[in-house]
């Protein structure tokens, strides 16, 4: 486990262990997502990494019928 502090206005350093096991650049964007009494840093992957990452997921959806 890999700890850092938050700074005066509120930044935090990501350690480079951390940094270096997720490939982590400068400029990377990330999400905060807060879960029950956590917080989830979440790295938001670039276009070309996320393209394909759903590919074959089942798309088949069952809906409610709308009735008018």
């Amino acid at each position: 486990m890999q700890a850092t502090i938050v700074s005066q206005k509120f930044q935090v350093v990501i350690p480079r262990k951390i940094r270096e096991l997720f490939a982590v650049k400068p400029g990377q964007k990330v999400i905060f997502l807060p879960y029950k009494h956590s917080i989830r840093l979440v790295i938001i992957p670039s276009l070309e990494e996320a393209r394909g990452m759903l590919k074959g997921m089942d798309t088949n959806i069952e809906r409610e019928e709308v009735r008018l």
